[in-house]
Order: structure tokens, then sequence, then C-alpha cells
């Protein structure tokens, strides 16, 4: 039987459009398909089309289209083919004009999939009204029943903020498969419904890994950490989603340990870690100086061959300064190929922590001179180098240039900045009116920068506006009250030291107890003031007493006017003695290999006694210690600290 030569045509211009492999080779294609006039027919057009699309979409759309718009009659496929494209290369605007296009022009009839296509696109777009109308063409054409167009549907009202319309379509599906769960569950979660989300999730008949991994990252989201747990618990798969999400929800909320201890039992899980969870885990070690378990993780990251991309870097430059490791904050800085504007930020934050102002400034001149445009939390670590190093002057400067150079408004934390920086300087009525001329009322920060000037300073009136305002917006926050007795109590004011801590006692107000944490071998051990709860006790404080007495012989002498009690000398001396950052320096001298870093972590600011102290420690032992407090990271060595005593 013959085959007829037309026939034959389009078999042979079929293949050679399948075996294609560059654009090059299809334009030349093209001129076979003009001169058999196999260019009329839309399915040969169509299957073109869709291998010029698969060859670098960005570069072979615009040809596409013009071979489109040439198409005398284009039938549905071909609309498809090409609303497709638009869709895949971040156009949807595009998609929904040739979507009209396709009905009010060429008058051809949108199948399932041109629907499916065109609803996609109006929730990219968040173009309602034309989704709404897409929705009238899904009841007229007899799809309400398609699985596939009202999933789609029920997507799309959730992303432009309809979520009761959303469950509205999902509740009249007249059957409903996982995956349409799946998608109500998603969006549920995405507009921070957790609540309907764990009904609807109770209700499902049967879950996936992708039900359980959408909760886990719901609660992990809206920082429920607990109900995270409960989930990734009760769910017999876990994947890189499943841990990721769960170590990220205790990461999040400062839970760190915890993440690190999920981390080991991910790798233990046999779970290979990408870079979404090294950012979570590498975060964790920043938020309690976990400088080994940094160290290691980084080390993993190498031999795993995970790309170090921007995000990745900055999490590791980030880490290091926050673990006290400047040094290796900066190398990893420097070995970056890319770095964006939070790079630079973490790099200039991590220097004027570490009292390095005048370098934290220099990395800002330079990025300025890369072209990186500053953003707010670059001028927060500008403004803290400032403050750290009470260049004022300076300080003054950029907080002007905010505005006036970047058009960046000020928020309430750069003004805190600048009010700390005024009165740890001596400014303090100068930091009162400035205060005063905030476009906005200002928060605790605020006044607490304030009122720890004045203690430094002893100005009592000032004071005293301070912490009236700081009780009305934290009124259970022991350290207002503990900053105001400090201040009655330099100033022989008993009585009024009394009446704080009657206030305090009258509104139950509990102190916040300090801790300092150290790490050894890759374990975190934390201590508070009097601590005997450590398995080896006994000799931390065997440890400490031989160091006190090290350090009394070197002319350490307690500054005993810290403890506010009616007690006596020894009494209060024995308080300061146990000071959590002492227990811990203790525990590092017992166990640290001599003349090593030591490295402590102290959740509120060093006190004048403990600050005191380790300059001592540092010369007596030959020791470097790092500790970070609240507020910045003290370099002691030699007897002397690298804040020059201005903290």
């Amino acid at each position: 039987m013959l085959v007829p030569a037309k026939t034959l045509e389009l078999k042979f211009a079929m293949s050679l459009i399948q075996q294609s492999t560059s654009l090059l080779q299809l334009f030349q294609l093209q001129s076979l398909l003009l001169k058999t006039s196999l260019n009329l027919n839309n399915f040969v057009t169509a299957k073109f089309l869709r291998k010029c699309l698969a060859f670098s979409p960005p570069k072979s759309l615009p040809y596409a289209r013009a071979l489109f718009d040439h198409v005398h009659a284009p039938d549905t496929f071909l609309y498809n083919t090409l609303i497709r494209a638009y869709l895949q290369s971040q156009n949807p605007i595009e998609s929904l004009h040739l979507f009209r296009r396709m009905r009010l022009v060429d008058g051809a009839s949108p199948d399932s999939f041109s629907l499916s296509l065109g609803i996609q696109a109006c929730a990219r777009s968040s173009e309602k009204g034309m989704g709404e109308v897409i929705h009238a063409h899904v009841v007229k054409l007899g799809f309400v029943s398609d699985l596939f167009i009202e999933t789609a549907l029920i997507e799309m009202y959730a992303k432009i903020g309809d979520i009761v319309l959303a469950r509205k379509v999902f509740g009249l599906m007249p059957e409903r498969d996982l995956v349409a769960y799946n998608v109500m569950l998603a969006e549920y979660v995405g507009c921070g419904e957790i609540g309907q989300a764990r009904i609807l999730f109770d209700e499902m008949p049967i879950k996936d890994l992708v039900s359980w991994n959408t909760m886990i990252h719901g609660y992990a989201k809206s920082g429920e950490v607990n109900s995270a747990r409960e989930i990734f618990d009760r769910s017999r798969e876990k994947d890189l989603v499943s841990w990721s999400s769960i170590i990220s929800a205790y990461a999040q909320n400062k839970q760190c340990n915890e993440a690190l201890r999920l981390f080991k039992g991910m790798q233990l899980g046999g779970i290979v870690p990408d870079k979404v969870t090294m950012v979570s885990v590498l975060s964790a070690c920043a938020d309690i100086g976990a400088l080994g378990m940094g160290k290691t993780i980084h080390k993993f990251i190498e031999k795993n061959k995970i790309e170090i991309d921007v995000k990745l870097g900055t999490s590791l430059v980030d880490m290091y300064a926050k673990c006290g490791d400047i040094e290796n904050s900066l190398q990893v800085f420097h070995g970056m190929d890319e770095r964006d504007v939070l790079t630079w930020s973490s790099m200039i934050i991590g220097l004027a922590s570490h009292g390095l102002g005048n370098d934290a400034l220099r990395f800002f001149s330079k990025m300025i001179q890369e072209g990186i445009k500053p953003n707010d939390i670059t001028f927060v670590g500008v403004l803290s180098a400032c403050n750290h190093n009470g260049l004022v002057d300076e300080g003054r400067a950029h907080f002007n240039s905010m505005n006036n150079v970047y058009k960046i408004s000020p928020k309430v934390e750069h003004y805190g900045c600048m009010v700390d920086l005024l009165g740890r300087a001596g400014h303090i009525k100068q930091a009162r009116q400035l205060i005063e001329d905030m476009p906005f009322e200002p928060d605790a920060v605020v006044w607490r920068a304030l009122l720890g000037s004045c203690r430094t300073y002893k100005n009592i009136e000032i004071a005293e506006e301070a912490i009236n305002n700081l009780i009305n917006l934290e009124p259970y926050v022991d350290g207002h009250y503990v900053l105001l007795s400090n201040i009655y109590a330099q100033a022989n004011r008993w009585a009024d030291v009394a009446e704080v801590r009657k206030l305090m006692r009258g509104a139950n107000i509990q102190r916040i107890p300090g801790s300092s944490s150290i790490e050894i071998g890759n374990i975190v051990h934390e201590f508070v003031a009097g601590d005997n709860s450590h398995p080896r006790s006994d000799e931390i404080y065997k440890m400490l007493a031989e160091m006190i007495d090290r350090l009394k012989w070197a002319g350490y002498e307690p500054v005993t006017s810290l403890v506010l009690q009616d007690v006596d000398e020894q009494t209060k001396e024995s308080a300061l003695i146990q000071h959590s950052e002492k227990l811990a320096i203790a525990f590092g001298l017992l166990i640290s290999v001599p003349k090593s870093t030591i490295r402590i972590v102290k959740n509120l600011r060093v006190c004048e006694d403990c600050h005191a102290a380790i300059k001592l420690i540092s010369l007596v032992y030959e020791r470097k210690l790092i500790v970070r407090d609240r507020n910045r990271f003290h370099h002691f060595a030699d007897g002397k600290c690298s804040c020059g005593d201005y903290w």
C-alpha cells in the first residue's frame, strides 16, 4: 500500500522536530516547514513551538510568539502551549491576555487544560475579577467535577486573599482527593489560619507525608513549637522537609539546644541535610555561642560539598561573629564570591559587637563603594559601631544620613542606638531631647538605654522619669527596678532602695536569673548564680575558691555595693563570687587545656565585679577570655578588656 507523499513529509518533519537539539537546528527546520506548507498544520506548529520553548524559554519565547502570531487560526492546543510557556516564564499577565484572545478573537473553546492554566495565571497575578470569569466558564462548560480544575480554583481564591471562598469551593466538590485536601491545608497554613488547618488535618480520611509536613511547617511558622513537635513525633515517615521544619521551629524560638539535638537525630536517621537545614542549625549555634558545633557544621558543609550561596555564607559569617570568632567570620566573608546587603550588614554588626568600631565603619564605606545600597539593618550595625566606641560625632552624621542620603526612615531601634550613644557619652539631656523628638512613641529599649546612662552618671531625676515609662510599658520586667535600685544605692538613698524592693514584692516581680554558658567538646554547659546542679559541682567550687584566692593576691576586691540586700559584707561577697560567669570560667579552667581561650556567653549584661575579676583572671592564669553579654563581646587578655571599660 502506497503512503501519500504528504503523510511522509509530515512524519519526516515531526521526526526532525523531535530530534532537534538546539534552536539553530529548529531555525533551519523552519524553512522546510514553509517550503512544504506544513507550517499551516496546527499540530506540527504546536509540536514545533513546544520543542522551541524547551530551549532556554527567555530566549526562545519571543521567537515562538512571533511564529504563533503568524498562524491564521490557532486552535486550543496551540493556545495552551503558549499560555503555559508564559506562565512558566513568570508572566501570568500575558497568559491571561492570550486566554482572552483565544475566546474573544479566535473563538477557540477552552478545554480543561486551558481553564486550569487561566486559573493559575489569575492566582499568580491576583486577578480576582478574571478568576471569577473563568470560574463562571468552568460552571458553564460543565467542568465542576474536574478535580484538577476545582483544586486550582481553591488555590487561586486563597492566593488572592479569599480563603472563605476557597473553602466554599472545597466544600462543594462532589469528590475530594488527597491533592485537594493538601492544597486546602497548605492554603490555610499560608494565610495563617493554623487552627482551621488543624481541624481539616484531623478530618482528612487519609494523609501522606505532604500533609504531615504542611502541619509541621504551619505550627513552626506560627511559633507553636510544642504542637509542631507533636505532629513531628506522630508522623511515621520523616523526610528532609520534616526534619528541616522542626529544627527551624526550635531555632527560631531560641530553643537552640533542642534544635542541635534534632540535627544529630536527623543525621542518625540517615537524612542528608541541605542548605535550608544548615542555615537553621548555624542560627542555633550563633544564639548559644556554640563555636565548636558551628565549626563542625562548617566542616560538614565543606565535606559534603554543599554549595555556600549568599544565604548560607551569610549564616556562617553571622555564626562565627556571634560565637566570638571574628577572625573566621572575616575569612568566610572574604571567601564569598557574592555578597548582598545582609552579608555586609552581618559583618558590620559582628565587627561592631566585638568593639572593632573603626573596622566596621571602614567596611560600611567599602560596601557603599561597591554599589551595595544599605538598609535599616545595616545602620543598626553602623550606629552600634559608633556606640561601642563612643564615636558621638560620627554617630550623629550617620544617623542624619539615613534620611538625607539614603532615604531610610530611622526606626525605633536606630533611635535607641542614638539614645544609648549620647547617654553613655554623658549627653543625657541631649538623649532625653532626642526621645522627645521621636516621630513615634519610644519603646522599652529606648527608655532602658536612657536609664542605664542615668545610672552611670547618677542622674536620678531623669532616671525616675525613665523608670515610670518603663513600668507602664513592661511592668513585670525586673531589670528596670534593679537599675533604679542601683541608682538610689549609689546616692545612698536606702529608703528609696527599700521602697523599690517593696514595689517589686508587691507586684510579685521575680528577677530573671543571670545565666552563663560554656561549650566544651561540642556540649554546652549552662550555669546560674549559686548553681549546684552540674555533675562536677564539687570540683567547680573547689576551683572557684582557688581562683578567688589567687585573684585577691593579685588585688581583686569584690564590689559589694552591687548587692542590694541588707546583709553583712561576707554574705555580699559570697553572692558576688558565685555569679554565673565566674562558675562557668571556673569550669573552663578546670577542664580546658592550659593557656587555651575560654569563651563564655552571658544572657545579661556582665556586672562591674565580674568584669574586674575577669580582667585579673586573664592576667593571673595567662588566658584569653571572650565573654559575650547582652550588649557586646569583651575580649580579655593580659589584664585588659577590649571594651576599655566602656560598656
